[in-house]
């Protein structure tokens, strides 16, 4: 755990000083809407990643995902949720990968 900031080194009134951003994203409603961006976000740029090692180009993996440009975009669009499982699954298989999810509590 990391220790709060010495916030009279800052001129900052602690008492004026919120939690951290995650609590806020809680209160806000907002917390598994982020997750699960971040989550595709990473699954996303680890594809792209995999991509560029092997000089794969969208085109060629698009074809090779049999699936065109446009949904090869919005696989990799972190915005976009309608992305299932099994294409993912799918994508990862493509660049030589496999995806792993794994269930945690909630603590």
């Amino acid at each position: 755990m990391t220790s709060r900031p010495d916030f009279a080194a800052f001129d900052l009134n602690p008492e004026r000083i919120g939690g951290s951003f995650d609590a806020w994203l809680a209160e806000e409603g907002f917390a598994e809407e982020v997750h699960e961006q971040a989550v595709k976000a990473l699954l996303a740029e680890q594809i792209i990643h995999a991509m560029k090692q092997q000089g794969m180009t969208k085109r060629a993996f698009a074809a090779a995902l049999q699936t065109s440009r446009s949904q090869l975009d919005r696989i990799l669009d972190p915005k976009d949720d309608g992305v299932t499982l099994a294409t993912v699954k799918r994508a990862a298989a493509v660049v030589g990968m496999r995806l792993r999810l794994e269930l945690v509590s909630i603590d």
